[in-house]
């Protein structure tokens, strides 16, 4: 039995690029490959945010308001509906003045129980170190 551990890190911004709505669909669509696999392997995929990605994370996002664009609150959620392991780096929240209660944290409006995790780099570095296939966006 094998388990193949993945890590999405996000360090775009939000909006203008598709770098961090690709990061969250490839972590979320990491979850059906599992169909593909031999009996008791396992994947198992982990979201970062860190430095501007960390953006990413803001309720309430305007950007259909202000670019045109549909923002990718939905596919946090999503994420966390799916138990995916999210961590946001708190350096880079205290660097931008970001309160937890400015943050996306839970999925339970939509039936979700995981909640995002604020972590120190240095957890979110152990984590990058731990994985098999290791991706920045």
């Amino acid at each position: 039995m094998a388990t193949r551990r993945l890590a999405f890190v996000i360090r775009s911004l939000p909006y203008k690029t598709e770098a961090s709505r690709l990061a969250l669909t490839h972590a979320i669509a990491s979850q059906t490959v599992e169909i593909y696999l031999e009996d008791g392997d396992l994947v198992e995929p982990v979201v970062c945010f860190i430095g501007d990605g960390v953006m990413n994370c803001l309720k309430n996002q305007q950007a259909m308001k202000n670019y045109g664009l549909t923002s990718i609150e939905q596919h946090m959620k999503n994420s966390l509906l799916l138990d995916l392991k999210v961590l946001i780096c708190k350096e880079d929240l205290d660097k931008f003045g970001i309160k937890e209660d400015a943050l996306i944290m839970d999925a339970e409006d939509i039936g979700g129980e995981t909640k995002a995790q604020i972590v120190p780099y240095s957890e979110i570095q152990k984590e990058m170190e731990a994985v098999d296939h290791l991706q920045f966006f």
